[in-house]
Formats: C-alpha cells, structure tokens, sequence
C-alpha cells in the first residue's frame, strides 16, 4: 500500500486563524500543513496537501489520491453537511479515509450535526483543534503498516 497521504481541506480554512478563533483556534492553516508534515516524515509518509473553496477540486483530488495514494485525511468543512458528490468519490476510494473537524460539530447548530462524508470514512475526529489531523495521521500511518502485514 502507498505511503502517500492526501490532507485535504474545504471551504474557508483558508481563513484558519482569523475567522472565528474563539471556534477554530489562532493556528493557521499553515501551522497545520507545517505540524502534519514535520508528523509525516517521522512516520515516513509523503503528504500531499490541499485547500479549496470549490468542491470540484476536491474531488479532483480524491480521484487523483485513487491511483496513488493509500489514504486520505480529509476535512470537509461545510461541504461535510452538503456534498453527495465528495461522499460518491470518496465511495471509490478503496483505502482509509479519516475524516477531521477542528471544532466539535456535534456542540454547534444542528445542521452540523449530519455528515455525509461520515458515512464512507473509516474514523471521525472531531473537537480536538489542529491536533485532530495528527491524531489522523497516525491512524492513517498504522493501518497502511497493518494493510503490509496481511
């Protein structure tokens, strides 16, 4: 199984820090692809790592993970509670798929409460900041080590 890695990121985490801190942190969106990496070369995987606020790319990266990837950590944002189309390309994805949210959803207005993307994602981390991707990685890194076993 590939050691690759997507991270992949929805709409206005771009705005990670800024927007809303008092919800999402102070932390960036780069101080998250900066610990993910620094994460991933300690567990010797190769990080691919994305942002957009256009549905479209984001899918065009879970095609492109398909071919090359051995997982994906994903954080939807408000296309968790609103894309088919992201839950239908992950569906063809035929490795782990960790999904992330910084704050916890599950506390917050009740449309956030439905994930579509929940339903094909082999872990859910949720409310616990920017140290929910590690937690993703690790998760990610063990179970392509356990895939080599078998």
């Amino acid at each position: 199984m590939s050691r690759i890695v997507f991270v992949l990121n929805g709409p206005n985490l771009n705005l990670l820090g800024k927007r809303q801190p008092h919800i999402y942190g102070h932390e960036t969106l780069a101080d998250v692809e900066r610990d993910c990496r620094a994460l991933a070369k300690e567990l010797k995987l190769e990080l691919r790592f994305h942002q957009s606020n256009r549905e479209y790319e984001i899918i065009d990266w879970i095609h492109e993970a398909r071919a090359a990837a051995g997982g994906i950590v994903i954080n939807p944002a408000a296309f968790t509670h609103t894309s088919v189309a992201i839950l239908d390309a992950l569906n063809a994805c035929e490795f782990p798929i960790i999904e992330v949210h910084i704050s916890n959803v599950h506390r917050r207005e009740p449309f956030r409460h439905h994930s579509y993307v929940s339903l094909r994602a082999d872990g859910v981390i949720a409310g616990l900041g920017i140290q929910g991707y590690e937690l993703a990685l690790r998760r990610l890194a063990w179970l392509i080590d356990e895939e080599k076993k078998t």
